[in-house]
Order: structure tokens, then sequence, then C-alpha cells
């Protein structure tokens, strides 16, 4: 039975990983922490246009199931993709980042100009 158990326990959590996945909003934030490395919180809020309350829900939808990782700074709480990553998402992952998509390419450039140190 503890196998059983196990199994059941691994594919609750492939299944939440990938609905973590299901969520366009998270998908940009993963492109920009890919493409830009480790950035603050409110640096991904005014980047991708979400506010502060839903940059942090998604942020810690991604935490929970092992996409990103986080460290606090004072005030400030940083994000960085997860090293490593979950083994199962890697295949998704990997063609998420090798697609050039529009919406990518104008959250690169908003957070970029957007970009704070420290968050003001």
């Amino acid at each position: 039975m503890p196998e059983v158990a196990a199994r059941d326990a691994a594919l609750r959590d492939t299944a939440e990983l990938f609905a973590a996945l299901a969520d366009e909003t998270r998908l940009r934030m993963l492109v920009v922490l890919h493409r830009l490395g480790e950035l603050c919180a409110c640096d991904l809020e005014a980047g991708l246009e979400v506010t502060q309350s839903r940059a942090s829900r998604h942020l810690s939808t991604l935490r929970r199931v092992g996409l990103v990782e986080d460290r606090r700074d004072g005030a400030f709480v940083y994000y960085r993709l997860a090293d490593p990553l979950p083994p199962v998402a890697r295949p998704t992952l990997d063609e998420l980042f090798a697609t050039r998509l529009p919406t990518s390419a104008a959250d690169l450039t908003r957070t970029k100009k957007q970009r704070r140190s420290p968050c003001g």
C-alpha cells in the first residue's frame, strides 16, 4: 500500500504543477524570470502590468509547485526560477522558453524599462 500512496501523491503533485502552468499570467512570469533572472516582485508587477495582489497570488502558486524560489531582502521579495526545476515540467518549460511570443517581448521590454532596484 505505501507504493500506491506514493504514486497517488506523485500524480497529485504532477496535476497541481500542470494546473499552475495552465494560467497565462504565470506563464508570462516564468518567461520573464527565465530571460531576466532574479527580479523583485514589484518589477514583475510593473512589467506584466498586474496588481500586487494578483502577482503575489500567482507567485505563491509557482513557489508552491516548485517552479520558482524566493528570497527576502528587508521589505522586498525577489523571485527566480527554481534550480532545479521539477523534472516533469522541464520539457514543457523548455518549449515555452524557446517560443518567441509577442506578449513575452512586450513583457520583457516593460520589465526592463520598469526595473527598479531597490523597489520604490
